[in-house]
């Protein structure tokens, strides 16, 4: 029974390598999308949620740049919309439940020619508790909104490097970028 089992992980083990998969980040800090990464420098963002995303997009960004600072090759610009929708309203017209969405459109742009190499969005919405203590809701529609921040932050890198991944945003000779 024991080796029936070993000897299915290890048939599952070899079609698993088969199947084409491969890590994103492979080849460490020298990889494509390490080095794409690295050349990534994040636009100021308009207002209180523009300074939380760009400053969670930095802390993502800059592992990759071996704290030497922003990349300049390539820039990142993005424009937020943030909302509060008040539901779950009591008989008394009280609203007892908020829901705090921010979204995020960004492009990655070629510094040098003003070129848009991707143009894409991230969204993330938080539910809140609305109590009877107003400093309570501040709080936690403040907490919402960073836990927001982080999340638009992550999915904005994963897009960045799966881009990198398939060859966008690498130096050209001349050349178009590869794009998606």
């Amino acid at each position: 029974m024991r080796s029936l089992l070993i000897s299915a992980l290890v048939a599952a083990s070899l079609t698993i390598g088969g199947c084409g998969l491969r890590p994103l980040y492979a080849n460490g800090g020298g990889g494509a999308v390490a080095q794409t990464l690295a050349d990534v420098d994040v636009a100021p963002i308009a207002g209180h949620e523009g300074w939380l995303v760009r400053n969670a997009l930095r802390d993502r960004l800059r592992p990759t740049q071996g704290g030497e600072g922003a990349g300049k090759r390539l820039r990142l610009d993005v424009r937020l919309e943030d909302s509060i929708t008040g539901f779950g309203v009591r008989a008394d017209d009280a609203v007892t439940r908020e829901r705090r969405t921010l979204r995020a459109r960004y492009q990655l742009v070629d510094a040098a020619t003003g070129e848009v190499l991707l143009d894409a969005t991230a969204a993330q919405d938080a539910g809140i508790d609305v109590v009877g203590s107003e400093y309570a809701t501040i709080a936690a529609e403040s907490t919402a909104l960073e836990r927001l921040a982080s999340g638009i932050a992550d999915q904005i890198v994963a897009r960045l490097a799966v881009y990198a991944n398939r060859g966008g945003g690498q130096p050209t000779d001349g050349a178009a970028p590869a794009g998606q």
